[in-house]
């Protein structure tokens, strides 16, 4: 169902029912078995980092919009001694500090695409080194004031908050310009979402294509070192209401 006809027609990010969000539901759906997309986002952005990793190690690292999602946090668990898993959502950020505490099995086999590169592999105990390294903290991306990060992922945010063009804009930028120079990041975006529904809400999403994605960076990459994947999301969508999937991984520019 997307927004129009769940009467909810232009939403901007602080009128979405954020605290409602049913965690639970999401995992359930989306990481209790792992979707082959994720696979494919999760050794592009492994074999990305463990090339292109912070020149300064051990480096501070944000997740924005972490949700229940906890694949990118163990992407920049070999080079973080500090993690910040920033989350607008109440009910999100509660389950990111019970699930960082302890995080359930189905995560493993998230955890072993990751090892199968050799600085993930060094990596002891993620079970032991998330919950050291973590700090869930609560907030708005758009008041975000942290000191700079040497390393910086944010997935399915910026295009999944509200239906302004604006607003994705203004959220890839406060990504961006938290991150050091030079800091690698990742970032991934649903392509031509519609919206999504989550338990009984209904979220809203804009619609963008891997141009835009390319516009909201371009400002803060040198030109050349943008790498851009799009994904498909063949016979078996994740849901309803999107064309795909698009991955950005780069450099801060100086």
């Amino acid at each position: 169902m997307d927004l129009k006809s769940a009467g909810m027609g232009s939403v901007r990010n602080r009128e979405a029912p954020w605290d409602d969000f049913d965690s639970g539901s999401y995992v359930d759906h989306n990481y209790a078995k792992m979707w082959p997309v994720d696979r494919q986002i999760m050794e592009l952005i492994r074999d990305f980092f463990a090339a292109n990793h912070p020149s300064t190690v051990p480096a501070k690292g944000i997740d924005i919009g972490a949700g229940t999602n906890l694949y990118p946090a163990f992407g920049m668990l070999p080079w973080c001694d500090e993690i910040v898993l920033y989350e607008r959502s109440a009910r999100n950020v509660a389950w990111l500090r019970d699930e960082v505490r302890d995080y359930g099995s189905n995560w493993d086999q998230f955890w072993d695409v990751f090892r199968s590169a050799e600085a993930y592999a060094e990596v002891a105990d993620p079970r032991t080194e998330l919950p050291r390294r973590a700090i869930v903290t609560q907030g708005d991306l758009f008041e975000l004031d942290v000191t700079p990060r040497g390393m910086g992922t944010m997935f399915f945010v910026a295009e999944s908050m509200s239906t302004s063009h604006q607003e994705f804009e203004d959220a890839v930028g406060c990504f961006m310009r938290v991150l050091a120079p030079g800091a690698p990041f990742a970032a991934a975006f649903m392509e031509n979402s519609r919206g999504y529904e989550v338990g009984s809400q209904i979220f809203p999403a804009c619609k963008i294509v891997q141009d835009d994605v390319e516009k909201a960076l371009a400002s803060y990459v040198r030109e050349g070192e943008l790498e851009l994947h799009r994904l498909g999301h063949g016979a078996d969508p994740i849901r309803d209401g999107y064309t795909g999937m698009i991955l950005a991984c780069g450099r801060r520019a100086s």
